[in-house]
Parts: structure tokens; C-alpha cells; sequence
């Protein structure tokens, strides 16, 4: 298995609870992963399988990521299931495959021959609209907008955007955003932006969080704290910096507590 389909993997169990409530449409009350490595010829394991509870019902969920279209993908789904279906008896099993590739998705999601009916869900990223993921508070939610669909959306201003976000999310802690900014390197080679989210990074990385007044007031004292220390005074001259330093008229709004019009009349 390579590098990046072992970190997308490890993305995802980092949001399992995140993926259904906005991925699945299935919001958990609690989410408790399983090991499911089973011996037969070979060493095999599910990707992402969970104990969950919604409810008060208690089931099996398994998510399983993958990176290429492969045509025995429905034999091996079924495996999972008699293997997951054997270990835990009498839970519900619901399974979903989680398609990030590049190429277009062109697997079934099942097998239907005579006498023989199997079916599982299947996600294709990018079908998913990227805001689903990037107005987050997870960081590690942000960056899988990067597999999403962008709509009408520039290429280059969202994956500043998801920059952006992810280090508004990570300030306190530089080594998380460091790493997170690696997990979207790795993704962004599935839609050929690794170049952009380079680009990008450099960009946000020469700019100081600090000199913002989200990391001055801390977000959660609010926009009192911020005139308090008078940053109303020098707010002009804040907007200025931060929107010549690539922020977006939403993230300038969101830290500085004006309205989007606002900052806009600022900022043109």
C-alpha cells in the first residue's frame, strides 16, 4: 500500500464521526473503531470499521477508501462483509466505499447476477460539493475539500481558501498545521494541484498569524475583547494587511467581526 493511500486512510479515521454526520448523512452518537485484520492466504484488513450507536441502535459501519477504479472491487467488499458479518454477529452491517481517485468513478457498487444480489453505497468525492467539508471546524475535515467538487469555484482562490482555513483552525499549534498541510500535498496529487497547493502554502506561510487580530483577541473572546485593546482604532490598517496577504472577504468578515459588505468597501 502506498504513502498516500495509508494517510487519506488515516485522514479518515481521524473524521469518522465527521464523514457520516456530513459525508453519509448519518449522524453518530459514538463511534468506537474495530480492528478487522483477518488471516486466510493472506493478510487482509478493512480500512475503517466502526461500532456505532445512533439512536440507541448499535451497528457496523465499514468505509472503504479507495484510489483507482478496480474491477474485482464488489468481490472484495463482499469479503469484508462475511469477514465483519462473522466477527460481529447479530449487528447490522452497512458498508460504503469512499472513491477519492482521479480517474472517473466506473466500479458498480454491487453484484447482481442470477440468484446472487450484493450491494453496498457508494461515494464519489467528486460528486460532493467542497463546502460540505471546508466550512469545518476540524482541520482535518478542511483539507478533504480538496477532493471535492469546486463548482464554478477558481482552482487557485480555493485551495488558498482551504489554506486559509487550515491555518486559522491549527494557529496555536504549528506542527498540526504542518501536518495537515502535508495531508493535503499528498491528496491534491489525485486532482493534479499539488503545484498550486505549493504555491499557495508559500504564500500563507510568509504572512504571520500572529499579526492577525483573530490570534490577538483569541476567537473566543470576541469582538469586545478586540475593542478593548482598541484594534478598532488600526482596524483599517488590519483589514488592509490581511487581504493583501490573500485572506478572502469572508475570512477578513469572520476575524474581524464586520460585515462582509464592510470589509469589502475597505478592501476596493
Amino acid at each position: 500500500m502506498g504513502y498516500k493511500d495509508i494517510t487519506s486512510k488515516n485522514i479518515l479515521k481521524a473524521i469518522v464521526l465527521d464523514m457520516a454526520r456530513y459525508l453519509l448523512d448519518m449522524p453518530l452518537d459514538s463511534a468506537e473503531l474495530l480492528d478487522t485484520e483477518t488471516q486466510r492466504v493472506e493478510d487482509r484488513r478493512a480500512d475503517l470499521v466502526v461500532k456505532a450507536q445512533q439512536n440507541k441502535k448499535e451497528f457496523i459501519l465499514h468505509l472503504e477508501v479507495q484510489n483507482n477504479n478496480q474491477s474485482n472491487m464488489p468481490l472484495r467488499m463482499l469479503r469484508y462483509y462475511t469477514d465483519i458479518a462473522l466477527n460481529w454477529p447479530g449487528y447490522e452491517v452497512i458498508q460504503y466505499l469512499v472513491y477519492i481517485g482521479k480517474a472517473p468513478l466506473a466500479m458498480p457498487s454491487g453484484i447482481n447476477r442470477k440468484k446472487h444480489f450484493y450491494q453496498y453505497h457508494t461515494i464519489d468525492m467528486q460528486q460532493i460539493d467542497c463546502s460540505v467539508f471546508l466550512k469545518q471546524n476540524d482541520p482535518r475535515a478542511v483539507l478533504l475539500a480538496i477532493l471535492c467538487d469546486f463548482k464554478d469555484r477558481d482552482k487557485r482562490r480555493l485551495v488558498r481558501q482551504i489554506l486559509q482555513r487550515i491555518a486559522v483552525l491549527t494557529q496555536q499549534d504549528e506542527s498540526h498545521y504542518r501536518e495537515c498541510v502535508l495531508m493535503l500535498e499528498i491528496l491534491s496529487q489525485n486532482r493534479d494541484l499539488t503545484t498550486l497547493v505549493k504555491e499557495e502554502e508559500s504564500m500563507i506561510s510568509d504572512f504571520k498569524l500572529e499579526e492577525l487580530p483573530s490570534y490577538e483577541i483569541g476567537w473566543e473572546k470576541g469582538i469586545q475583547k478586540g475593542i478593548e485593546k482598541g484594534i478598532e482604532k488600526s482596524q483599517m490598517e488590519i483589514i488592509l494587511k490581511a487581504h493583501a496577504a490573500g485572506l478572502n472577504i469572508a475570512m477578513i468578515s469572520q476575524i474581524t467581526g464586520l460585515s462582509e459588505q464592510e470589509v469589502r468597501k475597505i478592501c476596493n
